[in-house]
């Protein structure tokens, strides 16, 4: 077996889990008898998308979830952006090689965020909203530290 093919094997086990948890969330929702939403707000999607790119950036770059990262990462001599670490899979294929990119990587960990929000508005719509407004501000408040150093850079220069 080459080594594509151990990393192919790895991603495929971790869509398999993926598609696992959506496919028992869904029949729990048909279980329950719970109604999904007609469609979301445009305030809804907004405030979903900035939570879903906040809590995918602490997941994966935040030096204060390197323990739950540890696992399957190791850090790199890269630097990453305020307060941020940076690491990269352990093992070069398999499992632990796909969970350790899931977790290293916010663009990958999105999908799972987002997917956990979605079914957050389905199962607890109001802890949902409060989850994602505090997140939601969180990046905003992210933003406009990054926009002070900035302005503070440009103020010195």
């Amino acid at each position: 077996m080459t080594e594509n093919q151990r990393r192919l094997g790895g991603y495929a086990a971790t869509m398999t889990l993926y598609a696992f948890i959506v496919a028992a969330v869904a029949l729990l929702g048909r279980v329950t008898d719970r109604q999904l939403p007609r469609a979301m707000t445009a305030r809804d999607l907004i405030t979903t998308a900035a939570a879903a790119h906040k809590l995918s950036r602490t997941v994966t770059k935040a030096a204060v979830t390197r323990p739950l990262r540890a696992p399957f990462t190791e850090e790199t001599e890269d630097t990453g952006g305020p307060g941020e670490v940076m690491e990269q899979p352990k093992d070069d294929a398999g499992i632990q090689h796909s969970f350790g990119e899931l977790l290293s990587c916010p663009f990958c960990f999105d999908v799972w965020a987002v997917t956990a929000f979605t079914i957050g508005h389905v199962f607890a719509p109001r802890a949902t909203r409060l989850l994602a407004d505090g997140m939601a501000t969180l990046a905003g408040a992210d933003f406009l530290h990054l926009a002070y150093a900035k302005a503070q850079q440009l103020a010195e220069g």
